[in-house]
C-alpha cells in the first residue's frame, strides 16, 4: 500500500519482501529515503535500522519507520517514526518533509 501510494505521488520505489531483500535493495540501488516497517520477517525492522546505522555508505539515508507497536522508540536513529494507522496524506508529508530537510529530523 505504501509502494502504491509513494508511485502515484511521483516517487519510485522498491519493495522488500523481508529484511534481507531490503538489505539487498540498499546494497544496490542508490536510495534517498527509507521506509522501514519494524515487523519485516525474517529479519525484523529493528536489525534492519542496526544495519543502516553501521554501515557508511547507507547511514545518511533519513529512514522513515512504520510500526503499529506503541512502545517507546525514541532510541532508534531514525527521521520519523509513523504509528499505523498511517493515512496516505501523513505518509507522504513526512517523505517530502525528510527529503526537503535534506538531514534527518525528529518526528512522532
Amino acid at each position: 500500500m505504501f509502494s502504491t501510494i509513494l508511485t502515484i505521488a511521483g516517487f519510485k520505489t522498491y519493495e522488500a519482501r523481508n529484511g534481507f531483500e531490503a538489505l539487498l535493495i540498499m546494497d544496490t540501488r542508490k536510495l534517498d529515503l527509507v521506509t522501514l516497517d519494524l515487523g519485516l520477517p525474517g529479519m525484523d525492522g529493528f536489525a534492519i535500522q542496526r544495519e543502516i546505522a553501521a554501515n557508511a555508505f547507507l547511514r545518511h539515508i533519513p529512514v522513515v519507520v512504520i510500526t503499529g507497536s506503541e512502545d517507546d522508540l525514541s532510541h532508534l536513529d531514525v527521521a520519523c517514526i509513523l504509528r499505523k494507522p498511517v493515512t496516505a496524506e501523513r505518509l507522504l508529508t513526512s517523505v517530502q518533509e525528510c527529503l526537503a530537510a535534506g538531514v534527518p529530523f525528529s518526528g512522532v
